[in-house]
């Protein structure tokens, strides 16, 4: 046998009216202001619906809190799922400073054998995958790896 006695449950307009600037003060210190008035509406509408079913109404105010605490546990969490808001990009800046073409590059790859330099010139100014090189210069997939590896090894030596 249970030694708590249950107490009857006041109506919850009640509860509502006697509790509420406490819930709504530790939302506040809790999650700030500005979500604040969300949170507490969240909290008094599953207090609303749990009502009916609470057994004891002896703690009334420590029954709210914990259903505020929840809920600004789930703001907390909401707010670090939330992307950040970034500035609009600069329309005038560089995106990428390698978008100069680089002279001196491209005069060592002029320099590759016939093969390579047209293997690497495919690969990386076409953007071609290497089943399109080897379709373009009427060779294996394997032939093209190899033409584009060695036209890469032979441009870091002299780049070095």
């Amino acid at each position: 046998m249970s030694t708590v006695k249950a107490t009857a449950l006041p109506p919850f307009q009640f509860v509502f009216e006697q509790h509420a600037n406490a819930v709504l003060t530790f939302l506040r210190g809790s999650i700030g202001a500005s979500e604040a008035e969300d949170c507490f509406q969240e909290t008094m509408l599953s207090a609303l619906r749990a009502y009916p079913r609470l057994g004891d109404g002896s703690n009334l105010r420590g029954w709210l809190l914990t259903i505020a605490r929840c809920k600004a546990i789930d703001a907390h969490r909401a707010r670090a799922r939330r992307p950040s808001p970034v500035a609009d990009p600069d329309p005038g800046a560089v995106v990428d400073a390698h978008l100069e073409p680089d002279d001196g590059l491209w005069d060592q790859v002029r320099g590759l054998p016939s093969k390579q330099r047209k293997a690497v010139v495919l690969r990386f100014a076409g953007d071609k995958s290497y089943p399109e090189i080897a379709a373009a210069m009427s060779t294996t997939q394997d032939s093209a790896r190899q033409s584009v590896h060695e036209g890469l090894k032979k441009l870091r030596r002299e780049l070095r």
